[in-house]
């Protein structure tokens, strides 16, 4: 047997359970990864329920190291970021432990590849000849801050506006020393590609994929909602502003539209650590908040509609996808359709405003058309299985180490091979 060569991957936060967007995507990149390299994972845990699954984490990997991550402590490192001029993002994840454990392993495994996940984990990685390094960065994080800036008042938007600033600094530091620096959809790296053009050559994407045996039609679930409600249901993590934005939008300005036409609706905010706003959206006609719940697979399957009302959306959004699996409509904002390949009409219904995303409820609810969940599930098996999204990335850690950022950026440098620009090209559109 082969001897697998070492890797080290490092992720903000750990890739397990896969219940939210991050995490789904960093668990499959580890499954995946795990399957050619010896793995060696440093992450964070900011949740004190995740320290119960570290045994199944850890059983995937040649080692790991977990440390805990202190929202509090993590916010007052920040300041130092502010007085040195720096991306708050960097120092929130700023942590002599684990730079100290990073060296070690590196020295004591001889680790040639390495996969970053999320660029604030960058910091840990370091310089010099010999060394292959992949940045999954996910979504332009800085423009994410920037929009944020846009929807909030002084003086939030001014620290926003700050975060964005410094972050796309970082941003293209990091990415100008990466052998590839990768996102999640075409659009996501498009946008860097422009905001960091000294990188462009070596930019590139892999989609997020469904896991299609997990998300599969359950005509044998057991129907959480009460009997008589048409449930229309948003699934996601309720502590994310985007989420908490997008189901105060359609509680408040579109479902009183949809009740008029269709009474019996009742609206279920599905997903853990529901905000005070969210939370109190339950005292509104029609609301239902759960909370974090065992299984959303069940909520999905007996919803007669799904819904994303994202108007601020970075990426691919896992919550359409995996409803799109379980073979229901969904009615979605272009922001959160952004990197999906389904076509509206015949795959998922699109809307950009209330009163035309009421009514894309309202027909969906009076003329139902099972055709359309059929052929939403039919699209994410073609085009979004984990294996076939991840092959790309796995022939990139592959290739021999580049040069140093500035030899390759040099006038005499070769251009960059057809497999940094692998997903520009590839993707299903």
């Amino acid at each position: 047997m082969t001897q697998m060569d070492e890797l080290l991957l490092l992720v903000h936060r750990m890739p397990y359970p896969p219940n939210k967007g991050d995490k789904i995507r960093s668990y499959h990149l580890l499954r995946q990864l795990t399957q050619h390299y010896r793995v060696h994972l440093g992450t964070f845990i900011d949740d004190a329920d995740d320290w119960r699954h570290v045994p199944q984490v850890r059983a995937l990997c040649a080692s790991a190291y977990f440390l805990p991550l202190s929202p509090l402590r993590g916010r007052l490192r920040s300041l130092r970021a502010l007085l040195a001029n720096r991306a708050l993002s960097l120092d929130f994840y700023s942590d002599s432990r684990m730079r100290a454990w990073v060296a070690a392993t590196m020295a004591e495994r001889r680790i040639a590849r390495v996969v970053v996940f999320s660029a604030a984990m960058a910091q840990y990685v370091p310089q010099g000849p010999g060394l292959r390094s992949v940045v999954d960065f996910c979504d332009v994080d800085s423009d994410k801050w920037r929009q944020y800036a846009e929807k909030k008042r002084w003086p939030a938007s001014q620290l926003y506006r700050y975060e964005a600033s410094r972050l796309l600094r970082y941003e293209r530091a990091v990415a100008a020393r990466s052998d590839a620096a990768l996102f999640v959809s075409r659009e996501e790296a498009a946008l860097f590609a422009q905001l960091a053009p000294e990188s462009a050559g070596h930019i590139g994407h892999f989609n997020n994929g469904v896991d299609t045996v997990y998300f599969a039609p359950q005509l044998d679930s057991v129907n959480p909602y009460p009997p008589g409600q048409r449930a229309v249901v948003f699934t996601g993590a309720m502590d994310y502003w985007p989420n908490v934005d997008a189901v105060e939008w359609f509680a408040r300005e579109i479902l009183p539209l949809v009740r008029r036409e269709q009474p019996a609706v009742r609206f279920h905010i599905v997903g853990a650590r529901p905000t005070p706003a969210v939370l109190a959206l339950a005292r509104l006609d029609g609301v239902s908040v759960s909370g974090t719940v065992p299984d959303v697979r069940p909520y999905l399957q007996h919803a007669e509609l799904a819904v994303a009302p994202l108007r601020v959306a970075r990426g691919i959004q896992n919550k359409v996808l995996e409803a799109m699996a379980m073979a229901r409509t969904v009615v979605v904002t272009p922001q959160a359709l952004e990197g999906i390949a389904a076509t509206p009409g015949s795959e998922l219904l699109l809307a950009s405003d209330a009163a035309a995303f009421a009514s894309a409820v309202c027909q969906a609810l009076a003329h139902p058309q099972a055709g359309l969940g059929r052929a939403a599930r039919a699209r994410v098996e073609a085009d979004y299985g984990w294996s076939a999204k991840l092959a790309p990335l796995l022939a990139l850690l592959a290739e021999a180490p580049a040069a140093p950022a500035a030899a390759r950026d040099s006038p005499g440098a070769k251009a960059a091979s057809p497999a940094t620009t692998f997903a520009l090209s590839k993707e299903p559109r």
